[in-house]
């Protein structure tokens, strides 16, 4: 969740030397820094499950999965992010060889919640759309069984496919993976 923050303009390594001593974590645009507030226990269970589901279905396949302690930088637009779950197809390509800074997911999840909802959907998927391993995008619900599963195309172009239900499975071809809706939500509270 972003919560407005200065209007003092920052280099890329006076942010980072910022972040490694930072109680809190906060995401870099192009000079500005963004703090980030945390999340409800719905959103920590869904990314709890789709972790230990991802690092079941991949185990001993080279694939990384990462948490949003680790940033992705994206360099045509400057900014630095931290996704809710990431894999990495391979190994792990990292900026200024730095250990906390990748620049290879191939898929990426996002958690919604209410103060989110709309950059996650917008501008922040436009972020990621410039990273070229970048193969499937994922927008949980946290509220209801409901999850936007966005896959590139061969041509370059993004399909939404919806799913909402929790019977219903996604499969993800990017990693080779299929996930049962109900089983992202597992101990998450749910309206429908």
């Amino acid at each position: 969740m972003l919560v407005q923050s200065e209007s003092k303009t920052y280099t890329l390594n006076e942010y980072r030397a910022l972040e490694e001593k930072a109680e809190f974590k906060s995401e870099y645009d192009d000079g500005e820094i963004l703090p980030i507030s945390g999340g409800t226990i719905e959103h920590n269970n869904i990314i709890i499950n789709l972790i230990v589901m991802f690092k079941m279905a991949l185990r001993g396949a080279n694939y990384h999965i990462q948490t949003s302690d680790l940033r992705v930088w994206i360099p045509q637009h400057r900014k630095a992010t931290y996704p809710d779950v990431m894999v990495i197809a391979g190994d792990p390509v990292f900026n200024d060889n730095r250990s906390d800074e990748i620049l290879n997911p191939c898929l990426i999840v996002e958690v919604l919640s209410k103060s989110t909802e709309g950059y996650d959907r917008g501008d922040k998927f436009l972020y990621y759309r410039s990273i070229a391993q970048f193969k499937e995008y994922l927008l949980v619900s946290q509220g209801e069984y409901f999850i936007e599963h966005y896959r590139k195309t061969g041509e370059g172009q993004w399909l939404l496919q919806e799913y909402r239900g929790s019977e219903k499975e996604i499969a993800l071809e990017s990693v080779g993976v299929s996930l049962v809706v109900k089983d992202v939500y597992e101990g998450a509270l749910v309206t429908s």
